[in-house]
């Protein structure tokens, strides 16, 4: 039985393509810890996690320091099992993002891993549901983006075959964030999608207050996602109850348990689980599942090359999110016809890294830890 013996541990960091700003932030840099785990019979694999711009250090310092020590000797198909020993070794940290995000990197490297041995692609190996999965574009639509420049961005897109638009919302007046919808509906027509975000910035009455003028618009969104802090449960249950307008909430959760109390109280409408946020590929499954069984659809945030094979492994996932970040890095850029994504057959989670291309980027020479 093959053995963990080495792990290696880096970060590279990524400028986005396009500027990015929401109701509450800017977003000028991806932080990407990478774990390679590689075993005593050479066989290894590659995961990863992101932040936003800060928190780098800190999830590096954990995998370092509390997570690399406990794998070497580990058994690496004891998926579950490495899982939950490091999730219970943290505890003190968790539930939250720094312990969740360092999780995930272990633990998209042991799926990757497992793929590669079994010659499987990771759609495949976690369920095997689809081979292809629709696409919707996020990076036309940021808050900054003035009226003009959106409703350019926003036809070119969709003359590019994309089936969705997502636009930010959170402007200081609700008329400025009506009038962008309506100017973007205008130019894509009925037959695209029209996602909107309001990255967490509203309170429960403005909330319900920009949806009801929403509706009245008759912009026919697809959802309206992170419209209040994640924290506040009850205020989402409010507001779901007060429009037609899917709630989509998911990617500032960061257990699965989390999930369940918006799906038992009726609180939102689409899951959108970060693979990195929730912890890896192992938790993400569990909620997708989860949410499943509420007749619930997935449409996760962000990652879109984790997503990809993801998305295509369960039944009830919607759409990917369009924000490619790895294409500095990767020699395997997803390629999108017809406004849909298909999975990749390479075994493992479907990434080919571009080694030479992260040694260029890489923040500190890699940490290594053998037995």
């Amino acid at each position: 039985m093959a053995r963990i013996a080495r792990i290696e541990i880096s970060q590279i960091d990524l400028t986005p393509k396009t500027p990015r700003s929401d109701a509450i932030q800017a977003f000028t840099c991806q932080e990407t810890p990478i774990v390679r785990i590689v075993t005593d019979d050479g066989a290894d694999g590659t995961g990863y996690s992101y932040t936003i711009g800060t928190g780098g250090s800190s999830v590096i310092a954990l995998l370092r320091d509390h997570f690399a020590p406990r794998l070497i000797g580990r058994d690496p198909d004891a998926i579950e099992a490495i899982w939950q020993d490091l999730f219970w070794h943290t505890h003190a940290l968790s539930v939250g993002p720094l312990t969740a995000l360092a999780l995930a990197a272990v633990d998209s490297a042991l799926w990757d891993l497992r793929g590669r041995r079994l010659g499987l692609p990771l759609h495949r190996l976690a369920g095997g549901a689809k081979e292809s999965i629709p696409v919707y574009d996020t990076e036309c639509g940021w808050l900054h983006v003035e009226t003009a420049q959106l409703v350019a961005d926003a036809e070119a897109l969709v003359g590019k075959g994309f089936r969705g638009v997502k636009v930010k919302v959170g402007k200081p007046h609700l008329r400025e964030d009506v009038a962008r919808l309506e100017a973007v509906r205008r130019v894509i027509g009925d037959g695209i999608e029209l996602m909107t975000d309001a990255n967490q910035g509203f309170t429960v009455s403005e909330a319900i207050r920009r949806a009801g003028a929403f509706e009245a618009a008759g912009l026919g969104l697809a959802w309206y996602e992170e419209p209040l802090p994640a924290e506040d449960v009850e205020g989402h249950a409010r507001l779901c109850a007060a429009t037609t307008i899917p709630v989509a909430v998911g990617e500032s959760l960061y257990h699965p348990a989390q999930f369940r109390d918006y799906l038992a109280r009726n609180a939102c409408r689409i899951v959108q689980v970060d693979v990195a946020r929730i912890g890896g590929i192992t938790p993400w499954l569990k909620v997708a599942h989860m949410a499943e069984a509420f007749n619930v659809a997935v449409c996760p945030h962000y990652l879109m090359e984790l997503h990809l094979p993801l998305c295509c492994a369960v039944p009830n996932s919607l759409w990917l999110e369009h924000i490619p970040q790895l294409d500095d890095i990767m020699e395997n850029r997803i390629a999108i016809t017809g406004g849909v994504a298909r999975a990749s057959e390479i075994p493992g989670n479907g990434i080919v890294w571009d080694r030479a291309a992260m040694a260029r980027h890489q923040c500190f020479t890699p940490i290594v830890i053998e037995r």
